[in-house]
């Protein structure tokens, strides 16, 4: 992948179009990447890209998604309900709810079926780091989805989010604190990445606290405490249950839960290919250019292999 000043050149290659679309009547947000040297009288695959926890269309998401539209890909990046640009009309914000999101990867998935220049019958889905699950669980079964990866994936089950979160004791006491807040008459935000408060969902976690990295002036930077219920209960590794897509899953030893990756896999048995990093942690998945060219030259070959 291009360093920055080449990228920048690069854009110039693409065409970045604002989009927007419903979900349960609500309005969504995104962008729409298109390679400006296309031929207008053909239709492109096409690439649904989503991103980690908390993330918004001007972090991972949109890096992905340019990347794939220089690689000939119409390429959709956008902000979840309650999130980045959808949260201005949206009451609900700051939820990292599984459900939620799936649906508006549903519907992002329509949306694109629906675009003139993409080929409804070769449309993608990438998942980054914790959107994994959501779009594994979107994409499973769903007869508009013909290809699907998942980079740095973190996939949890309810034994992994024990370990991840310091036992059994610790959940308990996080279900309820978002249990009480979702009953909690005005919403409950925490910060939800800070190098000097403690109390931040990640605190003194790398990238979202770097101004050079994912701490830009668009990423909101909140979390709703509402979140907790429904994510510590969803399961993301069970979701290989239901997934029937030719899958490819990109992952390193030295980044988040390989316990759960290697489940999900040995779930889906011949129907998924995992490729594994040396090295990489999970923060290089979204913005260090070596992984991220070694993962969507894969990702490429996969989806041109499997459309």
């Amino acid at each position: 992948m291009p360093e920055r000043k080449d990228r920048a050149r690069n854009i110039e290659k693409l065409e970045m179009r604002p989009v927007e679309f419903e979900c349960h009547g609500e309005l969504l947000r995104g962008d729409l990447y298109l390679p400006k040297n296309r031929s207008h009288n053909s239709k492109l695959p096409s690439v649904i890209v989503t991103g980690a926890w908390t993330s918004i269309k001007e972090q991972m998401s949109g890096l992905y998604a340019s990347e794939l539209a220089l690689r000939g890909f119409a390429s959709l990046a956008f902000d979840f309900r309650g999130w980045g640009l959808s949260a201005r009309d949206d009451k609900v914000k700051y939820l990292e709810n599984p459900n939620r999101k799936i649906d508006d990867i549903r519907a992002a998935i329509d949306f694109m079926g629906r675009c003139e220049e993409v080929d409804p019958d070769k449309i993608c889905g990438l998942g980054i780091c914790g959107s994994a699950g959501y779009m594994s669980a979107a994409t499973g079964g769903n007869r508009h989805i013909h290809s699907l990866a998942l980079v740095g994936p973190q996939l949890y089950n309810s034994e992994i989010i024990a370990e991840v979160y310091g036992g059994a004791d610790e959940v308990i006491a996080l279900l309820k604190l978002g249990r009480d807040a979702s009953i909690h008459e005005v919403p409950r935000y925490i910060v939800a990445a800070s190098k000097v408060d403690e109390t931040a969902l990640m605190y003194g976690v790398e990238y979202y606290t770097d101004e050079d990295r994912g701490l830009i002036p668009e990423f909101d930077n909140k979390f709703n405490l509402a979140s907790w219920e429904e994510l510590l209960t969803f399961d993301g590794v069970g979701t290989a249950e239901k997934q029937n897509q030719p899958t490819l899953i990109i992952h390193s030893e030295a980044a988040a839960a390989p316990k759960g990756v290697k489940e999900f896999a040995r779930r889906m048995g011949d129907r998924a290919t995992t490729l594994w990093f040396e090295d990489v942690s999970q923060f290089d998945f979204y913005d260090k250019s070596a992984p991220i060219d070694r993962a969507l030259e894969a990702v490429t070959e996969h989806f041109h292999s499997t459309l």
